[in-house]
């Protein structure tokens, strides 16, 4: 037995507890799939107005039933997981309304929405006002939440599951759960929203089934399996999903428009094969976990802890080891295997950024990829592998390039 299958039988029920959550995520898709009557004649596509276009309503109520929620919006009109953010945020908040983030700042593609630079199309430009409470030991803090809804008159309360470029944990299912039943029991009405980019999938709960009004994310990340282009989602209250898909198409026609363009067959079919490539991203990042910790580097998580989301990160504490790491990972890829990336600006972030992605779809993070901001303690955040055997030749062929 060769060093990498030691490693794997080491991590064999870690890898045992992914599958069965993969099978149990499977069946929730398959039983959404059959209550929806999903046929050929679905995958039909519209253009124009999208008027009539019952694929994509077929595909909005299976992801309704997937989530536990009383409908959703499946489209392809979403450029990304930002976007999909700030239409749920602009279609629930009015002027004079204040949004608060239990999870500390969000993602910095949030800052020009929300209006933490200057930017004239941000919430704060409508007058919208912004609150933040931080986390505490990777917790919500229970305590300044409580007062700040008992003191404040609060529309909105957001939480973002996965860390994005901080060091924090990522948020289980289970912590969300606990925040909504205290926020709960102070405020019936305000509405709570969570960003579950990165971490549908990872449990057997998604934030509708804990309490959650709102749940968005992105199809080139964990739902679209590989197989999405594009698009995003937005899953929740039915009243709410209306706002959402007005604020996205036009006031007076909300769902009813917005052509399919060809999308309706991959979006049914990368929801298919998400809970087995969520499956193969996850047993790729424990796999990375163990590797690179045995090498001395500082990873979170651990490769036996339980898992919110994707990502994996690594701390190299200096730029070189950083900058070769993401570049062994365009190295081990399928689609330009022979680039190197270099840091560079990206849209949305104060530093420069390294990234691989060597995707079929542009900026994939549910194929193997990596990449980091050029800021000590120089982090890698991991993310991704369509199966896991390619997940595997990609960190070996990384950390084969790390150590040269």
């Amino acid at each position: 037995m060769n060093s990498i299958e030691n490693i794997e039988e080491k991590l064999s029920e870690v890898f045992k507890k992914i599958d069965h959550i993969a099978y149990y995520n499977s069946q929730k898709v398959i039983s959404a799939f059959w209550q929806e009557k999903v046929g050929e004649q679905h995958f039909a596509s519209t253009t124009g107005y999208g008027y009539g276009d019952i694929g994509r309503d077929t595909l909005e109520k299976v992801y309704a039933s997937v989530f536990k929620a009383e409908d959703a919006l499946v489209r392809n009109q979403f450029v990304s997981g930002t976007h999909a953010l700030s239409t749920a945020l602009f279609a629930l908040l009015r002027p004079g309304d204040t949004l608060l983030y239990i999870t500390g700042k969000p993602y910095d593609t949030l800052d020009s929405v929300i209006g933490l630079n200057n930017n004239s199309s941000s919430l704060k430009s409508y007058n919208i006002n912004y609150e933040q409470i931080d986390l505490v030991n990777d917790n919500f803090d229970i305590e300044s939440i409580n007062k700040c809804l008992q003191n404040k008159d609060i529309k909105v309360v957001a939480i973002q599951r996965s860390k994005g470029y901080s060091l924090r944990k990522s948020l289980d299912i289970l912590k969300v759960e606990k925040v909504i039943k205290e926020i709960r029991k102070i405020n019936q009405k305000v509405i709570i929203m969570v960003d579950n980019c990165y971490c549908e999938f990872v449990d057997t709960k998604e934030p509708i089934e804990v309490g959650a009004d709102l749940c968005v994310g992105s199809l080139i990340k964990n739902l679209g399996g590989g197989i999405a282009t594009n698009g995003g989602y937005i899953a929740g209250k039915k009243e709410l999903i209306h706002l959402c898909s007005e604020r996205l198409n036009v006031a007076g026609e909300a769902k009813e428009v917005g052509p399919s363009l060809g999308a309706n067959k991959m979006f049914f079919q990368g929801l298919y094969f998400a809970p087995s490539v969520v499956a193969s991203s996850l047993k790729t990042a424990v796999l990375a976990a163990y590797i690179l910790e045995s090498k001395g580097y500082e990873v979170e998580p651990k490769w036996y802890d339980k898992r919110a989301d994707i990502v994996q990160l690594i701390k190299f504490n200096t730029k070189e080891k950083l900058i070769r790491f993401v570049q062994g990972i365009q190295l081990g890829s399928a689609v330009d295997s022979f680039a190197l990336p270099e840091a560079s600006d990206m849209p949305g972030y104060d530093d420069k950024i390294i990234m691989a992605s060597g995707s079929f779809t542009q900026g994939s993070s549910i194929e193997l990829s990596c990449d980091g901001p050029i800021k000590k303690p120089y982090v890698a955040f991991l993310q991704g592998g369509l199966t896991y055997e390619y997940g595997k030749i990609g960190i070996l062929k990384a950390v084969e390039y790390l150590e040269k």
